[in-house]
């Protein structure tokens, strides 16, 4: 009879493991099937309750399309890193080959007013944050991609955690710089006839072959300011809108898919730009000799503006407005 109750619970003992078990399993296997139910009602829409006013509280999981994401990885971030480094190769390059646009009679030593100090601040207001913008952006957009596996994690994140912030603050100087310059120069900016012919010649800047010595009519702004200024004016546009939302999410309430569009949209602009503002910094200071005098003092040397900018001249020159540099 002793023997028989040992033996009972030898095996009560292996049996109720395995029973134990068996309804762990049991109640894995219902959660698991519970889990499923919830998570299939979920992406199909299902809401819940919640005490939040946003236009997206009642949904649980803020669903997006998953095809945007790769465009940041592997559109947008060798994209920018092209546009920056890109250009700047190409315009190295061309400047070894071909020279820069020189004054071809030399500087008269006679400057002539061409933008009043507020222009010149305007113009400095958006164009530092813009170039701060462009190397923070750079960062945000493609550094995980390509800085942090040089630099590491942990130096990659120290330098990201001031880069953000920077980013964030010159977003506000760099938009009313934008609106400024949008507003107070396109009355300059309107496309004449003899632009086409200043893009058939390159603009004169061509050192070599039949484009040499070619020297276009332009107005104030040359049909290459002109096409750098309605480009900044529109894409400057999407970015500011695009910044707005990724910057003030509690205000504009985004979807998922909404924000991912603002990034990949603010991304491509910002493409669009960086390329357009290395276009813009050589041939400024770079290419044209006497250029960048300009935007430091707002006067250019009197030849300089009747070699690229000569209608503006003869115009001015006309009507009294021609005013030199005491």
């Amino acid at each position: 009879m002793k023997h028989m109750f040992k033996t009972l619970l030898v095996m009560a003992a292996l049996l109720l493991p395995g029973l134990a078990l068996a309804e762990a399993a049991d109640a894995s296997a219902q959660a698991a099937s519970q889990s499923e139910v919830v998570w299939q009602a979920l992406k199909e829409g299902a809401t819940g309750y919640t005490t939040s006013q946003s236009e997206f509280h009642g949904q649980p999981i803020n669903s997006y399309d998953p095809r945007i994401l790769p465009l940041r990885s592997d559109i947008l971030a060798p994209g920018l890193m092209l546009a920056l480094f890109g250009m700047i190769g190409v315009f190295i390059l061309f400047i070894m080959v071909n020279g820069i646009s020189k004054l071809h009679h030399g500087f008269s030593g006679k400057m002539v007013f061409r933008w009043s100090k507020r222009d010149v601040a305007i113009h400095w207001l958006g164009a530092v944050p813009c170039l701060m913008l462009i190397l923070t952006g750079l960062m945000l957009l493609a550094g995980r991609f390509f800085v942090e596996p040089v630099l590491g994690q942990g130096a990659f994140a120290s330098m990201m955690a001031l880069v953000k912030p920077v980013h964030d603050v010159m977003a506000f100087p760099f938009m009313a710089g934008w609106l400024l310059m949008t507003l107070l120069w396109a009355k300059n900016q309107i496309p004449a006839k003899y632009d086409l012919d200043w893009f058939l010649v390159v603009g004169g800047y061509i050192n070599f072959g039949p484009f040499k010595g070619k020297h276009p009519d332009a107005g104030f702004a040359n049909a290459g300011e002109k096409l750098w200024f309605w480009t900044f004016a529109a894409f400057g546009l999407v970015i500011s809108l695009s910044g707005i939302v990724l910057l003030f999410p509690q205000y504009v309430e985004p979807s998922r898919t909404l924000s991912l569009l603002a990034i990949i949209a603010h991304g491509a602009s910002a493409i669009i730009l960086c390329a357009f503002s290395i276009v813009h910094i050589f041939m400024a200071t770079v290419m044209s000799e006497g250029g960048m005098e300009c935007m430091v003092s707002g006067y250019c040397d009197e030849n300089w503006a009747k070699q690229h900018h000569n209608v503006w001249y003869d115009e001015i020159q006309a009507d009294g407005t021609l005013q030199y540099k005491s």
